[in-house]
């Protein structure tokens, strides 16, 4: 009888063979060989850049290396081994962070959509071929010593969501067209040398702005609704705050130490429920405080965390209920006058506000019951006004007056003639 023929099956691999094969092909379609050009690029970079002692970024910066998207710390790849995210520096508390320039070779990495420099000692300007990269989203320059101009070719940057140069030497305007940005979000411009005057408008979309402690004059242009964060502290700007009318999104506004002139927008009171940080001090603010003429349930709700700051300015007139439930309230340093209402007395003996600092005005009079006393947790200064603090009350910081009250000729003279300092 014939055999019938009967091929024969393979054998079947080796787990462990099996595994190896299939993580290698793994690997293989993960992990492609990184770009020609992005690599020359990463080369470049890494010449004009060096660890300051105590830092060791660059230690994995083997350029022998059969991958550098994964062995490059610093660096992540697309899946065709183009790069899209470079940190530059490690970003750790210890860490020195690194020195040198920016080399004009960043642009050649034509996928980078993320570009983040780590606090250090990098110097020089930043290049302009950045804004080569259309691609960026995210542009981190922060706390080295950058200098020179912040590259006008960024207003071309069709989806920068992110812009952040805080904390080094950069100097003249910013660009126009960089608040024109469509996709723009984040604007940090803080503690540089920037000078000139801002743009009316300020049309992108921004929910964080940022420019202060700079150089910066002018008035406060119009700022988009969907502001939620916005500082211009310690500049040179001046004007009235009517440009704020229509911000209704605000968590945090500062405009201190600058040259702000006119009354309080009453919609900072009435219009922003979120609002709990407000700092105005320092400026030449006038007239009075607004008074509640709503429905009590649309005033503004204070609460946890709350801090106010009006002093230095010149508001005039009684201090109204409005900011009652503020836990951190400065009003010193004005033209103040009456007696301080109830609503603020009582916030402070159950403890709802914690610091109230009233000295240097001309008031007349703290309605505590006698016999009471403040919480210890309470610091509130009456000092240097048209009457003798209640006894027990005198938490008052160095540089409030040492005088318990005005001399009475000021306080006379100022009840009908306005203030004499």
């Amino acid at each position: 009888m014939a055999l019938l023929y009967q091929p024969r099956l393979p054998l079947p691999l080796p787990l462990p063979l099996l595994l190896l094969l299939l993580f290698c092909v793994s690997s293989a379609v993960s992990s492609p060989k990184i770009s020609a050009v992005d690599l020359a690029a990463l080369s470049a970079i890494k010449d004009s850049l060096t660890d300051i002692p105590g830092s060791r970024f660059f230690s994995t910066w083997d350029f022998t290396a059969p991958d550098p998207c994964s062995s490059f710390t610093g660096v992540t790849c697309d899946f065709n081994g183009r790069v899209t995210i470079l940190s530059l520096g490690t970003g750790l508390s210890d860490s020195p962070g690194l020195a040198g320039s920016l080399s004009p070779a960043l642009s050649n990495l034509t996928m980078l959509a993320q570009l983040i420099l780590f606090p250090g000692l990098v110097t020089g300007p930043i290049p302009s071929q950045l804004g080569q990269l259309t691609g960026l989203r995210v542009i981190s320059l922060t706390n080295n010593r950058l200098t020179g101009l912040i590259p006008s070719s960024f207003s071309t940057l069709p989806f920068l969501h992110t812009l952040d140069l805080s904390s080094n030497h950069l100097s003249g305007s910013i660009p126009p067209g960089l608040t024109k940005l469509p996709s723009l979000k984040i604007l940090v411009l803080s503690s540089n040398e920037l000078t000139g005057e801002l743009q009316s408008k300020v049309s992108a979309r921004l929910l964080h702005l940022d420019l202060k402690k700079n150089k910066i004059n002018g008035p406060l242009p119009r700022l988009p609704s969907t502001v939620r964060y916005l500082s211009v502290s310690e500049n040179s700007m001046w004007g009235p705050l009517s440009s704020l009318d229509s911000l209704s999104e605000l968590v945090y506004l500062d405009v201190s130490m600058n040259r702000f002139s006119g009354p309080i927008p009453a919609s900072l009171f009435f219009n922003n429920p979120s609002l709990t940080s407000l700092f105005l001090q320092r400026n030449n603010l006038s007239g009075g405080l607004p008074s509640i003429k709503v429905d009590p349930t649309t005033v503004q709700s204070y609460g946890e965390g709350s801090i106010v700051d009006l002093s230095h300015n010149f508001i005039t007139g009684e201090i109204t209920p409005l900011l009652a439930g503020v836990e951190t309230l400065f009003l010193n340093n004005n033209h103040l006058i009456g007696s301080v209402p109830e609503e603020y007395v009582k916030c402070v003996y159950d403890g709802t506000t914690t610091t109230l600092y009233l000295q240097h005005n001309y008031l007349s009079g703290f309605p505590l019951p006698r016999g009471s006393t403040l919480p210890d947790t309470v610091s509130v200064c009456l000092s240097y006004n048209c009457m003798e603090p209640p006894v027990g009350i005198s938490a008052c910081p160095a540089s409030a007056e040492r005088d318990p009250s005005r001399p009475k000729s000021q306080c006379s003279v100022f009840s009908h003639h306005g203030s004499v300092d």
